[in-house]
């Protein structure tokens, strides 16, 4: 029997930085989830934490300039696919001089 897209994503691994752990009460730092690109995974994000696709990404919409994603060890945009068992770091950038 085929599976729906909703059923046949990927599952990844994902890692968040703890800024956003600081800022949605109750998120965990890894977690599994199912999702076929980068803007699936926040949406599944948000969903489950209501506001972090607006700490995430942009209006345009793409991720926030301060705001690293890699899959992988490459760094990602919205529309980059996750493969099966990928890892996903969500990374605050560094400043200062």
């Amino acid at each position: 029997m085929p599976k729906d897209n909703a059923t046949s994503a990927p599952t990844v691994l994902v890692t968040l930085p703890r800024a956003l752990l600081d800022l949605f009460p109750g998120a965990e730092k890894q977690l599994e989830m199912s999702a076929a690109t980068v803007g699936e995974m926040i949406d599944a994000l948000d969903a489950r934490w209501p506001g972090m696709r607006d700490r995430l990404c942009d209006t345009t919409p793409r991720v926030r300039r301060h705001l690293n994603i890699f899959v992988e060890g490459r760094r990602a945009a919205l529309e980059t696919p996750l493969p099966e068992g990928a890892k996903i770091y969500v990374l605050t950038a560094m400043s200062g001089g």
